[in-house]
């Protein structure tokens, strides 16, 4: 049974949604960026999620969900960041209760 998690995401974003966002992740999350190795937890990832939101030159400029299931949640985005610069980003959600239980990310810069 494919649960469309990556529509839900997708709305509260496109809407910038801060508080439709959050309920979407699961209260013992953990968010890893893989470049940096740094860990968050729900409380920390929401604070910087809404800082992403209000400003508007944080973009996804493109959005693809490349595979989902209960367990597993795969997107690809093209990213415009607050500071001009860009990204290609895989995130890869685990899944828990129908909510974002593990997000990790990988970017590569696009000149």
């Amino acid at each position: 049974m494919k649960i469309n998690l990556y529509n839900r995401l997708q709305q509260v974003t496109d809407d910038r949604n801060v508080e439709g966002y959050i309920d979407l992740i699961h209260e013992d999350a953990q968010i890893i960026f893989h470049k940096s190795g740094n860990r968050f937890g729900k409380g920390e990832w929401a604070s910087m999620v809404a800082g992403m939101m209000q400003n508007p030159k944080f973009v996804s400029d493109a959005s693809r969900c490349v595979y989902e299931n209960e367990e597993i949640l795969v997107v690809h985005n093209f990213m415009s960041y607050t500071d001009d610069t860009k990204e290609a980003v895989m995130l890869v959600c685990m899944l828990k209760d129908g909510k974002l239980i593990r997000m990790e990310t990988g970017a590569t810069p696009l000149s």
